[in-house]
């Protein structure tokens, strides 16, 4: 089935939740939050990038309405990652009126941790992707790199690329598709990309992972370039009502089609 059929079948919409936090929603059934990642600027896909959130969410638009959420555009200078978390409580609070499951993937897996922390009375249920308590060093380093490259125009893909797409052996021809993708994963506002990257470069929520009541599902790679396996035990370790699953072999973004993935997060979510 194209793109367009599914998202029409899966009853696609996009919005805006307060905070101007811009959301596409697809599926029926409860609501399922899904922050997003790094990549994306802060505004709902375009294009192929668009289509890749669609394919990627469809399996659990077959259980759940999934709101697909992003960061708010115009982010300020020294905005801190708790001060975003802050905005998705008010905004998810105004919008469902009661706690809500929440998924968050790389970037979005640490805002979850952010958000379920500081208001728990707004999480019912948390899954953390490729994310851990505090971003490693060569993690830091390359969402720096990113954000001051697109600030200045320049092809800024590549410095996040190695980390979150390729294996453990780089090849010329993953090195190319990256530099040729970069024009249209390049964010129009990419002041946004900088002010995000340097709260992200802050955060460690180390200490107050004890204050995380929701359940917890932490899920990661064994090949992540940007997180460690110690960094996803340890941020399971500390959460108290928590479970930590490593797939093996698998890459930061590879998690996502690993096969067990979907029926982990479908048995998670749904226990009772």
């Amino acid at each position: 089935m194209g793109t367009s059929r599914l998202a029409a079948a899966l009853g696609a919409a996009t919005g805006v939740l307060s905070h101007r936090l811009p959301y596409l929603a697809l599926g029926s059934g409860r609501p399922l939050v899904f922050l997003r990642p790094t990549i994306c600027e802060h505004a709902n896909p375009r294009g192929w990038l668009r289509d890749a959130e669609i394919r990627m969410l469809a399996p659990l638009a077959g259980h759940f309405r999934v709101y697909a959420v992003h960061r708010a555009p115009g982010t300020a200078p020294g905005t801190t990652m708790r001060d975003i978390a802050g905005q998705h409580a008010e905004a998810l609070a105004a919008e469902f009126g009661g706690p809500v499951d929440v998924l968050g993937l790389s970037s979005g897996g640490a805002l979850g941790l952010q958000l379920a922390a500081d208001y728990p009375a707004e999480v019912r249920r948390l899954v953390v992707v490729s994310a851990g308590y505090r971003l490693e060093r060569t993690c830091r380093t390359a969402r720096l790199r990113y954000g001051a490259a697109a600030a200045e125009g320049r092809r800024a893909m590549r410095l996040m690329a190695g980390g979150l797409f390729a294996s453990v052996v780089r090849t010329r021809t993953a090195a190319l598709t990256e530099w040729l993708l970069d024009p249209f994963g390049r964010p129009r506002y990419p002041a946004d990309a900088v002010c995000f990257a340097r709260a992200e470069h802050e955060f460690d929520i180390g200490g107050r992972l004890a204050k995380i009541t929701a359940p917890t599902l932490v899920i990661g790679g064994e090949r992540d370039a940007y997180y460690s396996v110690a960094n996803f035990r340890r941020t399971a370790d500390r959460i108290p009502d928590s479970r930590l699953v490593i797939y093996p072999r698998a890459t930061h973004t590879g998690v996502i089609g690993y096969g067990r993935f979907i029926p982990d997060v479908l048995d998670f979510l749904t226990a009772t």
